[in-house]
């Protein structure tokens, strides 16, 4: 082979290898032609009779993607291989639902095409589809991801964006994922459906400097009271579920964002959207709009989110069990 063909060769080698570790829409087309719409058809007959289940699944892939990327690290369990505790059992991860719902999609799948479509690509496609189910925004979702092997709890506390963080923090936690403050914004609109445990914000009610009494000024005085007199009414309890858009937290909608104006968001990581000049404007910007507009630019930053890090090509396994890799 002359120098001019082997080079020729080369390229086209490094072609195919650079078209195989992309994302492509309807990766499964010719090994698994029906995956996608039995992940539909299962989330079709599932969902509209435990409509909650939509927030804790697109909740799922959030904490999936921050850590380690979208390689559904956050499905396995431990072993004693493993020797570590593995992210479903991270402080963040101790409130997730929705692990036997995967868990049940995948038997299915791999009775059509064992070996063939992967854990993480199952948790992308059932969130995006369980949001549509509820009336939510449709967005793409390229697949070809590839599950990963390691999972390591302490990761989600280091990665996972929390409820109690402020401005500059939310924006690193983005910023090492690729999310500009926009996706920051859109990606927390998400808080739009879903519950949450006291836990995740009464600090703010009752020992927000560290002094027990204190209240965090940024809140509502109004909504404070209601939360400690109806909802919260001790800082010891963990067992009451707040709804994060109260009056409308089933519907996908633009109330959260009308609600972080009115200084009525849940979480210190809500109120900390309103502190920033840029995240502030986009908000404006949200409220002023269409929930058609909200709903396009929504799609845009999941779709990125859907691409953080993920595992391609020949990279990660495909796993026959999610909660368990291959042996």
């Amino acid at each position: 082979m002359t120098t001019f063909g082997y080079l020729c060769s080369l390229i086209l080698m490094c072609i195919l290898v650079s078209s195989n570790a992309q994302l492509q829409q309807n990766f499964y087309a010719k090994s698994c032609p029906k995956a996608e719409k039995i992940i539909l058809d299962y989330v079709h007959k599932h969902i509209p009779n435990a409509p909650s289940l939509a927030a804790a699944l697109i909740r799922m892939h959030f904490h999936d993607c921050f850590v380690r990327g979208c390689d559904a690290s956050v499905l396995l369990n431990f072993t004693s291989s493993s020797g570590s505790q593995t992210e479903k059992v991270g402080i963040p991860n101790l409130t997730l639902r929705g692990f036997s719902f995967i868990d049940d999609i995948k038997k299915i799948i791999e009775a059509e095409c064992p070996g063939v479509v992967s854990c993480a690509d199952i948790i992308s496609l059932v969130a995006r589809d369980s949001i549509v189910v509820i009336g939510g925004p449709f967005w793409n979702v390229p697949t070809g991801r590839r599950d990963g092997t390691i999972s390591i709890a302490s990761e989600t506390l280091s990665d996972i964006p929390s409820p109690f963080s402020n401005f500059s923090t939310l924006q690193n936690d983005f910023a090492k994922k690729g999310l500009d403050l926009k996706d920051l914004v859109l990606l927390s609109g998400a808080h739009t459906i879903g519950v949450s445990l006291c836990t995740s914000f009464s600090n703010r009610l009752y020992n927000f400097t560290g002094t027990f009494g204190t209240q965090d000024p940024s809140l509502d005085s109004e909504y404070a009271a209601n939360l400690k007199a109806k909802k919260c009414k001790s800082i010891n309890d963990n067992t009451t579920i707040v709804e994060m858009d109260p009056g409308s937290f089933k519907t996908f909608d633009l109330s959260y964002y009308k609600l972080l104006l009115k200084r009525r968001g849940l979480f210190q990581s809500d109120a900390a959207l309103t502190t920033s000049t840029t995240t502030k404007t986009y908000i404006n910007q949200l409220v002023a709009g269409s929930l058609k507009e909200f709903y396009v630019e929504f799609a845009q930053s999941m779709e990125k989110m859907g691409r953080i890090e993920v595992k391609t090509g020949s990279t990660g396994e495909i796993r026959k069990h999610c909660a368990v890799v291959n042996s």
